[in-house]
């Protein structure tokens, strides 16, 4: 921040507390972070150290507790659910570790999906060359027990991992 920048993610002192009836477990504390435009940012630790808990509040998929979130200089804490999709659908990408891939479509399917909330028109996708992904739908590919994709239902998936996985 020192040429006068702001940054794109700014967190203030973020806590994120999760209350049950027996215990109160503190997620995160006091939290400070400046992610500027175009920057890359690797978030590690150990297991349960809220590393998980972070990247959802970053993508606005759950709230901090306590503490000031900044999205390009925006407050998002009155942002309601709806306001909250649209920034993840034009600003915030996802990749998941789980795949979060919608079984009964093609992969081209699954890649354009979000592009249509975006109210694209259909020549815009249509320039996504098809040829590529058609390998795709027909590869014959089988997919590792140990993934979390795998299961009965994805033996039945018209979708195809590429053959190189």
């Amino acid at each position: 921040m020192d040429n006068g920048t702001k940054p794109l993610i700014h967190l203030e002192n973020v806590k994120k507390v999760f209350y049950t009836d027996e215990v109160e477990t503190h997620a995160l504390s006091n939290v400070h972070l400046d992610i500027m435009a175009g920057e890359y940012l690797a978030i590690a630790g150990p297991s349960g150290g809220g590393k998980t808990t972070l990247l959802s509040i970053l993508g606005l998929l759950d709230t901090p507790s306590d503490g000031i979130y900044l999205l390009d200089g925006k407050p998002v804490s009155g942002l309601t659910a709806s306001q909250r999709a649209h920034v993840r659908n034009r600003q915030i990408g996802f990749i998941f570790q789980a795949f979060n891939l919608i079984g009964d479509l093609t992969v081209f399917e699954n890649v354009e999906l979000p592009l249509t909330y975006r109210d694209m028109p259909s020549a815009a996708t249509a320039s996504v060359p098809r040829s590529s992904v058609s390998a795709w739908r027909t590869a014959p590919t089988t997919i590792p027990r140990s993934f979390p994709a795998a299961s009965s239902s994805a033996s039945r998936s018209r979708v195809r991992l590429p053959a190189i996985l």
